[in-house]
């Protein structure tokens, strides 16, 4: 089956279900291995799923955020790496489809390669300035040369780098304070992808270090000035709190099979009966819901605005990552209380989605941040008032 021949988003949910109990075969080994999930990306790729979010004007089915945000969830319900690297391309497509600041040939090659298969991300995070969300400014280079661009430099925590075909790269333009995007090809000469990912969360997103030696690109792929339209909220960026909110829903799955199967002779039947497990249970189950309906309420939200009320989305969005993270974070602690020390197990799912919603913390936009602009938009409504 393909996502792009099935109009109804329900059998489009029923095809991922069916993806994503086969990624989770696969996600022990991947994990323990620390390797990449190359067929788990391969079947994203063969069943049309990583061009949805192309836009329509260039043959694509230009899915809603609040779509997105579905088959995302689903996808961690097997595999978080998988959820977590294909959010990212998934994502930009969206983001660069709304926001329409490249240039339209750029863009509709771009898209045309997608839809052949083509794999697209940023690269802007780097070993000094951290996070961009920060506002360090890249330490990467690009020099103008006649007709071409001279990029050099680091970028770190390049998700999905075995795969790859584009990478967007931030850089500093030389003797400048401009900051940019080049879009550069994997096949660019002076390219090297050094093997640095070493994290124990998320070890098969293949998250390594991109070197750029004197790569050089023509001078249209200098794609967009970073600015201050680089922080307008992002909608797309949801994707991050999905992928932790489906690794919740499968730590609840297997905390409710293993109570419902576990019965010690201490007690009549299994732990299911037991209060102090229905408690945690329904705990779990009211995290989740308050996840999933603030998640995608906004989501809904952001589909119905236009670009002037989508401006207005920076707290909310904030807010809701914050909230389903934290929580996703809670629902997988109170799944290991209930299963018990086999929970610590090498072979138990469990302490694999403990590890991986941690990373959701150093997602952005990372708590303390958020706080804040809520601080600044409760503060900003009294005064108004």
């Amino acid at each position: 089956m393909n996502f792009q021949k099935i109009e109804s988003f329900d059998q489009q949910l029923d095809l991922m279900n069916i993806l994503s109990q086969r990624f989770s075969t696969r996600a022990y080994q991947v994990d323990i291995e620390g390797s990449f999930p190359y067929e788990n990306i391969q079947d994203l790729k063969d069943t049309g799923y990583t061009a949805l979010t192309v836009p329509k004007k260039y043959g694509g089915r230009e899915i809603s955020l609040y779509e997105m945000l579905h088959f995302q969830e689903k996808i961690a319900e097997g595999d978080g790496a998988t959820a977590l690297s294909i959010g990212w391309h998934m994502g930009i497509i969206k983001n660069l489809t709304e926001k329409n600041s490249w240039n339209e040939r750029i863009f509709k090659k771009i898209c045309e390669e997608v839809k052949n298969g083509s794999l697209i991300n940023s690269a802007a995070t780097e070993p000094r300035t951290g996070s961009p969300t920060r506002g360090g400014k890249p330490e990467t280079t690009a020099l103008k040369t006649g007709a071409n661009w001279t990029v050099n430099g680091r970028k770190t925590f390049t998700t999905m780098a075995p795969v790859l075909d584009y990478f967007i790269v931030s850089a500093t333009i030389k003797d400048t304070n401009r900051v940019g995007n080049f879009l550069i090809p994997r096949s660019s000469e002076g390219i090297v992808i050094e093997e640095t990912w070493d994290s124990i969360a998320l070890r098969g997103t293949g998250s390594h270090d991109l070197i750029l030696q004197d790569v050089t690109v023509p001078e249209e792929n200098f794609v967009e000035q970073i600015g201050i339209d680089g922080k307008k909220p992002s909608g797309w960026l949801l994707h991050i709190p999905a992928c932790y909110l489906g690794i919740a829903k499968a730590a609840k799955k297997h905390a409710i099979e293993f109570s419902l199967e576990y019965a010690p002779n201490s007690i009549e039947g299994s732990i299911i009966n037991l209060p102090n497990v229905r408690q945690k249970i329904g705990e779990m189950e009211l995290k989740l819901m308050e996840s999933e309906y603030f998640l995608h309420s906004v989501a809904k939200q952001w589909d119905d605005s236009d670009e002037h009320a989508r401006g207005k989305m920076g707290p909310i969005l904030g807010a809701a990552k914050l909230t389903v993270t934290n929580n996703a974070i809670a629902v997988v602690d109170l799944a290991m209380r209930v299963v018990g020390a086999r929970s610590l197990s090498m072979k138990n799912p469990l302490q694999r989605y403990y590890r991986d919603v941690r990373a959701g913390l150093h997602n952005p936009p990372m708590d303390d941040m958020t706080i804040q602009v809520l601080a600044n938009h409760a503060i900003m409504d009294i005064q108004k008032s």
